[in-house]
């Protein structure tokens, strides 16, 4: 494929790692999956309360194709003190696709995340053996004594993933959105069963787009312009383990602008004033990658990079007839728009902070492709 065509055809395009959240939330961002140009969507657990076992995560993804019944939605479990081996092995007959792993504290609704993960190998020698995937939040919690804090987060927590993996070599693990050279040589020195994923907005984003910037805030960090770049590389590369994982994580407006109202006093803002950890991709995502494929040099590999990498690593092949098509966009045709909002909020006021509105990444701006 020439970088000069004027269409693109994509085979059941694929994300393999979404937050769809619950309740009016999930009502609002669920359809997006289709109209971002997804086909499967890769369900993260970390809910409130987490699934942490097969029959939550069944009615979870249930629950998920009543809101959007064409789309294909692939369920995973929260890595914790009461999955056992047993509930594994029930999970797998459930067709749940995989593990999540999140370090305590380290992003959204990771409160009761991994401090040890030795304590699990039983866990993964379950999924070893039903073929279950495990998920890995690549981050350890911040410590200023051992000086860790989010910029090194990621390759502090390496040694982790090289440790599961010489125990467990047939066990297949994700390095959940990498954000670090570091970690891409990591995954590539691995053997064929630890892939990694790479989000849209890793591919894009430096530590100054975010640094003071709510909107473009999220977990983990974008980091150096190096880091970036070895993303790129790695995608423009082709490489087979490495594949789209969104990330796309969808937070109210007042929950990444905090403010006196939506905190509830003006002790709680200064005390307890970070903004959510979120970037919200779903709505834009297909021509999102093209778009950003294409500025540096990728785009003859959007197919493998949003399907078919992807597709192979996790055993889940494309649904016949369900391509998607872009096309170069025309005019503003491509305009993000500058939010979303729940159709039951539409009458409440901008300073209601009640209103249940999510801002895209890229609000306003232009893309080069839209869905045809």
């Amino acid at each position: 494929m020439s970088q000069a065509v004027d269409s693109i055809s994509v085979p059941s395009p694929a994300d393999f790692h979404v937050h769809l959240r619950q309740g009016e939330m999930s009502a609002l961002v669920t359809p997006h999956v289709a109209s971002g140009g997804m086909d499967l969507a890769y369900v993260m657990p970390n809910l409130a309360p987490p699934l942490t076992n097969a029959k939550q995560t069944v009615d979870y993804v249930h629950s998920l194709e009543k809101l959007a019944p064409g789309t294909e939605f692939c369920g995973t479990m929260y890595l914790c003190p009461e999955l056992t081996p047993d509930e594994i092995r029930r999970a797998a007959k459930a067709h749940i696709a995989g593990v999540k792993s999140y370090p305590r504290g380290v992003t959204t609704n990771s409160d009761g995340g991994i401090e040890n993960y030795e304590v699990y190998y039983p866990v993964f020698a379950a999924m070893e053996e039903t073929n279950m995937v495990l998920n890995l939040h690549g981050e350890v919690p911040s410590d200023a004594e051992e000086g860790v804090c989010v910029l090194n987060a990621e390759p502090r927590f390496l040694g982790h993933l090289k440790k599961i993996h010489s125990q467990f070599p047939k066990l297949r693990i994700v390095l959940e959105h990498a954000t670090t050279r570091a970690a891409v040589e990591c995954v590539r020195s691995c053997g064929d069963t630890v892939a990694c994923s790479i989000t849209p907005h890793h591919l894009d984003l430096i530590v100054d787009d975010w640094a003071g910037k709510p909107i473009n805030f999220c977990k983990p960090v974008a980091k150096y312009p190096d880091d970036r770049a070895a993303l790129r590389e790695v995608i423009r590369e082709g490489h087979p383990r490495f594949f789209l994982g969104s990330d796309s994580a969808p937070h109210p407006l007042a929950n990444k602008y905090p403010s006196t109202t939506s905190r509830g006093s003006a002790d709680a803002l200064v005390h307890d004033c970070g903004c959510a950890a979120g970037i919200y991709t779903q709505p834009i995502l297909l021509p999102l990658c093209a778009t950003l494929l294409e500025s540096f040099g990728a785009l003859d590999n959007l197919g493998k990079y949003v399907s078919e990498n992807g597709r192979a690593f996790y055993q889940r092949p494309a649904r016949p007839g369900r391509e998607v098509v872009l096309r170069r966009a025309i005019g503003d045709e491509s305009k993000v728009p500058s939010v979303y909002v729940h159709p039951s909020h539409a009458h409440k006021s901008e300073e209601d902070p009640t209103k249940l509105e999510v801002v895209p990444f890229y609000a306003g701006k232009q893309l080069a492709w839209v869905i045809a």
